[in-house]
């Protein structure tokens, strides 16, 4: 299977049916640190040092949604991110999901530091 981080997601149109359990369970593997809420959608908590490197953080991970088609539900707190992932269209998840969730882990591993 090909790494995540590496892949583009897929915009989705709808009438597509979410990934089942078994299938979640395969790609969530793939990830670190994500939790998902009852096969509907993923979940991660970035800590930061302070409120401004939250703030970037928050800022590149919507440019990294604008250039992939799919946006995530953003939480920005001070010293924390949250992240909420699902494909809105089906009301549950897709293999686009956890692509998106792959590479907001390679921007939390940047230079700025905090995420993890």
């Amino acid at each position: 299977m090909p790494v995540l981080h590496e892949q583009q997601c897929i915009p989705c149109r709808g009438g597509v049916p979410p990934l089942q359990p078994g299938e979640v369970r395969e790609y969530l593997a793939q990830l670190d640190g994500w939790t998902v809420e009852r096969d509907h959608h993923l979940l991660k908590t970035y800590p930061f040092p302070d409120f401004a490197t939250a703030l970037a953080f928050v800022n590149s991970i919507g440019r990294l949604a604008d250039e992939q088609g799919h946006h995530p539900d953003l939480r920005l707190s001070w010293g924390r991110v949250g992240v909420e992932i699902r494909t809105h269209k089906i009301d549950g998840l897709t293999a686009s999901d956890f692509i998106l969730a792959a590479k907001i882990d390679q921007l939390g591993a940047g230079p700025r530091g905090g995420a993890g």
